[in-house]
């Protein structure tokens, strides 16, 4: 029995580093289906009709190509942000907080609850199974573990607020990230709908047997576009849906999974508030990867490690 557990904790790890290793292949892949799409949408079909003397042809393909480059631009800025941005590490040291009921300031949890401030594992481990609900231990990184945070096993680290892990961004989308995240599939389903849009009319031209302007291998590159930006568009419109509902709700997909978001969720504070701790309160930055820098200095649940939560509620489990 001992040894069918080692094996199965052997073959996980080499699950887990196997998708760290997809890291330059599925950027790669992500650049290529962007590649391919560009020169079947702009080189092929409607970057010729832009030097046509007029007409309502070269109209259409003046808006189509603006509104690609667009999209283009703001998919790949999305896209490149949540690859590049750390979700959110767990600072050296961190300590829970508490709330001093005379004076209502919240404080760091200090030696006389810990009975020392450098506790070994044991120490910490053992203080976490004690039964108070403010104490998160992780077992695998040997540290505490804010509200909301889990372990990634791919990551090999706690990350803040943790979403789930991306292959296709190769990255944890986390509390610092998660914005970003969603951008990138916003923009993501408009550019791929824009593109199924406007190569339908050669789709149905090539199933009726229309004569199509083209050599073969432009028309396989058309076909193969179309269906590639149909496909992600339908499947990108369904994940968009489930985590508009997870920002509503003020959840993530692992507290979703775990089914903690009981209709008394302590972080649910209603709607408005729940969209403005993902996207902040600056409706400037609200359809850019960015924050403006009043939101980053005044709301703390954008740095990933204090969540407002309903007062009556705040006694409940983390």
């Amino acid at each position: 029995m001992h040894r069918s557990g080692a094996v199965m904790a052997w073959n996980v790890f080499k699950f887990c580093t196997a998708l760290r290793g997809l890291g330059s292949v599925m950027i790669l892949l992500v650049l290529a289906i962007v590649g391919v799409t560009y020169y079947a949408v702009v080189i092929t079909n409607y970057g010729p009709a832009l030097s046509a003397a007029g007409g309502l042809d070269s109209v259409i393909a003046v808006v189509l190509v603006l509104l690609f480059h667009g999209l283009l631009g703001l998919l790949l800025w999305s896209y490149f942000s949540v690859v590049f941005t750390d979700p959110g590490t767990v600072p050296p040291n961190w300590r829970p907080t508490t709330v001093d009921e005379e004076s209502g300031e919240t404080i760091a949890l200090t030696s006389s609850e810990f009975n020392n401030p450098i506790l070994s594992s044991q120490q910490v481990s053992s203080l976490a199974d004690s039964g108070n609900s403010r104490i998160r231990y992780c077992r695998k990184c040997n540290q505490l573990k804010p509200p909301r945070c889990h372990h990634c096993s791919v990551c090999g680290r706690c990350v803040l607020k943790m979403d789930h892990h991306c292959v296709w961004v190769v990255n944890c989308v986390g509390a610092l990230n998660y914005k970003y995240f969603l951008l990138f599939l916003f923009y993501t389903f408009l550019e791929t709908t824009l593109v199924t849009v406007s190569l339908l009319s050669n789709f149905i031209a090539f199933f009726n047997d229309m004569e199509i302007p083209g050599t073969p291998g432009t028309l396989a590159t058309t076909f193969l576009t179309f269906v590639l930006n149909l496909a992600f568009s339908l499947s990108v419109l369904g994940f968009m849906i489930m985590h508009i509902s997870l920002v509503l709700g003020n959840t993530t997909t692992i507290e979703a999974y775990e089914k903690k978001t009981t209709p008394k969720w302590r972080y649910d504070l209603g709607r408005r508030k729940n969209f403005e701790q993902v996207f902040g309160t600056d409706k400037k930055y609200w359809f850019i990867p960015a924050y403006s820098e009043e939101d980053l200095r005044r709301m703390p649940v954008l740095q990933g490690l204090d969540y407002p939560s309903k007062p009556d509620l705040d006694a409940q489990e983390f």
